[in-house]
Formats: structure tokens, sequence, C-alpha cells
């Protein structure tokens, strides 16, 4: 770009033989100060379509991942629907990390997410399933209407029925902190 800026303006910048000025200095050199103002105008412009291209991105970012998130939480709560324990594991991994305010909670409440958890831990056969479950559960319920959507879904059987296991301390945390809440409602 400054390859082709330059030879333009040689081009239509070039000084005629009879309008030569002889003080020692080749008047085709252009001086150290046009340079750097050139240079100078460039770094400035290119900052200023930096800011628009980031502004532009920010803009289409904003606008577009709202509804990216609407379908992932949507995909989370099929996935619990799945019956390969794996991808079980995986959607209620994935609502935990959604489950960050309460717009979100209850987004996943309304798409069947509650009853869909409840389902996975009352018929989960290994600890991995159960401990994911759990998680996501405890990520729901800190929400007061989430807590008593669940409380209304019967979570507090389904939770008592959860087996202790030996080797994994989480599911007994868990299990014991959401015993506490549903409690104290």
């Amino acid at each position: 770009m400054r390859g082709l800026a330059a030879q333009i303006y040689t081009y239509f910048c070039r000084v005629r033989p009879g309008n030569v000025q002889s003080n020692g200095n080749s008047t085709f050199l252009r001086t150290k100060e046009e340079l750097t103002l050139e240079e100078e105008a460039e770094r400035k412009i290119g900052w200023v379509l930096k800011l628009i291209f980031a502004g532009t991105a920010t803009a289409v970012g904003y606008h577009l991942f709202p509804y990216m998130g609407d379908n992932l939480i949507q995909q989370s709560v099929s996935l619990l629907q799945v019956k390969d324990p794996l991808f079980k594991r995986m959607g209620a991994s994935r609502i935990a990390r959604f489950a960050v305010d309460d717009e979100r909670r209850l987004k996943i409440l309304e798409m069947g997410g509650a009853e869909e958890l409840v389902k996975m831990l009352d018929t989960a056969k290994d600890d991995r399933t159960r401990k994911e479950a759990l998680k996501a559960l405890s990520a729901l319920s800190a929400s007061d209407e989430a807590a008593a959507a669940l409380h209304q879904a019967g979570v507090i059987s389904v939770i008592r029925s959860v087996p202790d296991p030996a080797e994994d301390q989480d599911i007994t945390t868990y299990k014991s902190s959401l015993l506490k809440m549903f409690q104290d409602l």
C-alpha cells in the first residue's frame, strides 16, 4: 500500500526541470518531515479502521450470541433425554455451566431441564452420572424460583434415594447441600 502511494505521489508531484531549486538538496527526494507526517497519517488511519472493525464485530456478536445461547441451552436439555449416560453427563455439565444467573436458570426450567435432571438422577446407574446431575441441580437451585420448581418436581425424594459412594465425596457434598437447602424452603 505504501509503495502504491509512493508511486502515485511521485507521478503527480514530480518537479519539472524548469522549477528545480538549486539549494543543494535533490527535489526528487522528500524530506524526513514529509515522510514522518505521511507515516503518522497512515498509522492514524490504520487505527481508525481497526476500531471500526472491532466495533462492528462487537455489535454483530452482541446481537448474534444471545440466539446461540438459547439454542445451546435447548441442545443441552435435549442431551438429557438421550439414553447414553455419557451424553446425559455432557448435557448436565453444560446446564451447570449455563446456570449462572436467574434469567438463564428460568430459561432452563421453561425448556424442561429440571424435570429431565430429576429423571436423570433417578435413573442414573453410575456415580459419574449422579455427580453431574447433582452438580447441575445445585447450580439450578441457586435461584428461589428454580428451587421451588425443583421442589415441585419431586427432587427431595430422588436426592434422598441416591446412594452414598465410598470413593467420591463430591456426591455426598452435593447431596447434603441440596437437602439442607430444600429443608430451608
